[in-house]
């Protein structure tokens, strides 16, 4: 299915409304046609939105990448950590602009979502950047260099219509239905329906219709494009002969008709559901061509066997005709009588450069004619049973080749199972900030940034909590909830988390103390005539001091709410509440490469928990500096599973 301009528009309102302050935190190449956005915000949940050839809509699932795509790289170099300011449908157009800003900079990403499609990066002056595919037309050009420019536009501005607007076809003599497609630019569906709702015949001709039915086409028209711009409607996925999503019913309907939760969730059912059957499709035929590639060699060593046993035999049938020779009274080689019989057994004697030769089945044999029949028996045995040994080889490497084919169409069969997607989890609120629960099962949360740093304290701390912050600059607010008679053990945690998640780890710096205080000495405002920098506090009173010897956390994955999260924090809480976990330390490795290999240890102890878990995932619970692995292990709730198991 297509878009159309009037569904485009909706989904440019409903989605601009949603992503309002988010950024994008990482970009994801499905196809060569589709890119998938992450969105983050530093209060909110995170937000996946797809744009590809065939429309944009927030999806909540993740697909695999598919294949490659060639504006990936571009797009990540350029886009990342960047705000999407707007989203905005160029007139009636099935084309959409999305502008990021952020850092000084800002670009627009055009997507054009008619005839083949098409996704341009572009600066902010409109000039490409980076583009799917290059255009050449009569009436436009595309390349990377040339400034975007838009196709013309025809017909109507279906969302600022007038009476008047209809003047033309009172009076043209093309079926009213043509005339009506062609100037508001709607497809088909929406051509049938309109017609059908306003109890109009489309296929009179247009100076035939009387007033009043030109007057209910336009308010037909009118109603059905409001209603679906406003939202105003309820939205059924058709399967038939192909599957679509319609924002409304329109005309009659054949086919299973399911109810969609809302236009975009079934714009997502419907197109992830090609996305899918295009990646299998793709993943299909190349196993397919590998299977065919094998099939092939083994057709060849099989006809390569049957050549060298028939060669074989011939050679030992022409080796046995000489003892008949010499038993007929025949004594060489070059006696008449043993070319006669020679020749009987498809055999002849040639010379190549004064070398004899006796030639079997296009095999040359190097021979002395001057020597006993015997002898010349005797090689041409040997050479029979060479032969012999190349068919074991060529067996060997058909055995080989078979276990190859076996293997792949086991594989082949299995990824027919293998789903390429995942549903996108729904985060807890604190999922947003770092957090843990202590060994004591209170929950902690404490910030990122300077932005999540202020949110942790502005909207999260209230009156039994205990905030914590290091004794050095460039230290994350941590907070200890409902932590009123919280036990030491629990707050020392909390205090090492602080220490471990500041400017410390990434200098290696040893011994630092964080502070904790109750919520009424944080001041969330700056005092008189003094400024205050985003995400810091004014503190006042008694600081309660912690002093953190080490510097160590672990990554575990934790079992939450029927599936399974990443979290980082003090060793111990986290070796408690894990499956899984793995001890770091300042120094060694970059985050992305210390991420990679401790999603690596995870995948070899639960492979399918940890699949789920995106790299990046990994990358984002590790503290700001390079770390070092010195320990990955199974977690004391693995461990209890395995104990209860036992004793079931």
């Amino acid at each position: 299915m297509t878009l159309s301009g009037i569904e485009l528009r909706y989904l440019v309102n409903q989605i601009s409304e949603q992503v309002q302050d988010y950024y994008i935190s990482n970009i994801y190449g499905i196809t060569k046609d589709s890119i998938l956005f992450k969105l983050h915000h530093t209060e909110k949940s995170d937000l996946f939105m797809m744009i590809s050839t065939s429309g944009v809509w927030l999806t909540k699932v993740k697909i695999d990448q598919i294949e490659p795509n060639r504006l990936l790289k571009r797009l990540r170099s350029d886009l990342l950590r960047l705000k999407l300011k707007k989203i905005e449908q160029i007139g009636a157009e099935r084309i959409a602009y999305f502008t990021f800003e952020g850092f000084g900079k800002e670009f627009v990403l055009v997507g054009e979502f008619f005839g083949d499609g098409n996704i341009l990066l572009c600066n902010n002056e409109m000039k490409i950047l980076a583009l799917q595919h290059s255009i050449e037309v009569r009436h436009r050009k595309l390349s990377v260099g040339l400034e975007y420019a838009q196709p013309p536009t025809s017909g109507l501005d279906i969302f600022n219509l007038s009476e008047s607007d209809f003047d033309d076809l009172k009076t043209t003599e093309l079926i009213c239905a043509k005339w009506f497609g062609r100037t508001l630019g709607l497809p088909k569906k929406y051509v049938e329906g309109i017609f059908e709702t306003a109890n109009v015949d489309g296929k009179k001709i247009g100076n035939l219709l009387t007033v009043e039915e030109i007057n209910r086409i336009f308010e037909t028209t009118k109603k059905i494009v409001s209603d679906i711009v406003s939202g105003n409607h309820d939205p059924i996925i058709v399967r038939n002969e192909k599957v679509e999503v319609l924002p409304i019913r329109l005309g009659k309907i054949e086919g299973e008709i399911t109810k969609a939760n809302s236009f975009i969730e079934g714009l997502d059912t419907v197109f992830t559901e090609k996305i899918v059957d295009k990646g299998k499709s793709i993943q299909s035929s190349g196993s397919d061509k590998k299977i065919k590639e094998l099939e092939t060699q083994i057709s060849e060593q099989e006809k390569a066997i049957e050549t060298v046993k028939e060669r074989s035999k011939n050679i030992t049938n022409v080796a046995n005709s000489l003892y008949q020779m010499v038993s007929q009274g025949i004594i060489s080689i070059e006696d008449n009588s043993a070319q006669d019989i020679l020749s009987g057994n498809n055999a002849k004697l040639i010379t190549e450069k004064g070398i004899p030769l006796i030639v079997i089945q296009d095999e040359k044999i190097k021979i002395n004619t001057k020597a006993p029949l015997q002898s010349i028996a005797s090689v041409l045995f040997n050479e029979a049973k060479k032969q012999s040994g190349a068919i074991k080889s060529i067996e060997s490497i058909k055995e080989k080749t078979l276990k190859k084919l076996e293997k792949l169409q086991n594989k082949t069969e299995a990824e027919k199972d293998i789903s390429m997607i995942s549903e996108i989890r729904k985060k807890n609120w604190y999922e947003r900030y770092r957090w843990f629960f202590t060994s004591d099962g209170l929950l902690t949360i404490g910030g990122r940034d300077a932005a999540s740093n202020s949110a942790v304290v502005r909207k999260h701390l209230v009156k039994n909590d205990k905030i914590f912050h290091g004794d050095i600059f460039g230290s994350p607010f941590f907070i200890l909830k409902e932590a009123e008679n919280a036990p030491d053990r629990s707050m020392n945690e909390v205090a090492h988390a602080t220490v471990c998640f500041s400017r410390a780890w990434k200098e290696g710096m040893y011994g630092v103390s964080a502070f904790w205080v109750n919520p009424e000495q944080v001041k969330k405002s700056a005092p008189s005539g003094e400024f205050l920098p985003k995400g810091s506090f004014t503190i006042e009173g008694q600081r309660n001091f912690i002093k953190s010897d080490t510097l160590k956390l672990a990554v575990g994955i934790i079992p939450q709410d029927d599936d399974y999260v990443l979290t980082c924090g003090p060793p111990e809480p986290i070796k408690k509440n894990s499956i899984c976990y793995a001890v770091i330390e300042p120094h060694g490795l970059e985050m992305a490469e210390a991420a990679k290999k401790i999603r690596i240890e995870f995948l070899k102890m639960h492979e399918e928990i940890a699949r789920k878990i995106n790299l990046d995932d990994f990358v984002r619970v590790l503290p700001s500096g390079k770390s070092q692995i010195k320990e990955i292990s199974v977690g004391d709730l693995d461990i209890k599973k395995f104990t209860d198991t036992e004793l079931d």
